[in-house]
């Protein structure tokens, strides 16, 4: 039994990890352009928000430079990752320096100039049209101006603390 508040907060902070650790979610992958400038993140924390308009809501971390650019651009693209994209959700997980993480991949660009990656699942081209900061992130919710769609790839899942593959049961 933990002893004092730490020791609770700390206990309580390992297990909210191992529980959410839990959770599957689709790897997606958040960017924003600016002129030649290019940022963009992995992230899990995103979902369909409406149908009708058609909206979607994705979490960036307040403060960081991409989040910087979405508000200031108005606007984001958005891609769900293919099984075989594992390598690009890697480095824009982190495991390649920001100025590295583009030469993984193929890139288009949407004619309002964010980037799109080819061979996603599904990609969005979205103009901001709302967003909330909570808990350190922003939550950016975007209307989708553009589609691309691949329905014969299956996406790249989060799970467990790692990239994983979906099977049909």
């Amino acid at each position: 039994m933990p002893e004092t508040t730490e020791d609770i907060d700390a206990t309580f902070q390992r297990d909210f990890r191992d529980a959410m650790a839990a959770l599957a979610a689709t790897a997606c992958l958040v960017t924003a352009a600016e002129g030649e400038a290019r940022l963009g993140r992995t992230v899990t924390a995103t979902f369909s928000l409406a149908v009708d308009p058609p909206a979607i809501l994705v979490s960036i971390k307040a403060g960081s430079d991409l989040a910087t650019m979405i508000r200031r651009t108005g606007g984001f693209s958005f891609a769900m990752f293919a099984e075989a994209q594992r390598p690009v959700a890697e480095a824009f997980a982190g495991q390649l320096p920001a100025a590295d993480r583009f030469g993984r991949g193929d890139w288009l660009r949407w004619s309002s100039g964010h980037p799109r990656l080819q061979g996603a699942v599904a990609a969005m081209d979205c103009v901001l049209a709302g967003e909330m900061e909570t808990s350190g992130h922003f939550l950016f919710t975007g209307h989708p101006q553009d589609i691309a769609l691949d329905r014969h790839r299956r996406p790249l899942v989060w799970h467990d603390r790692g990239f994983n593959a979906v099977h049909p049961l």
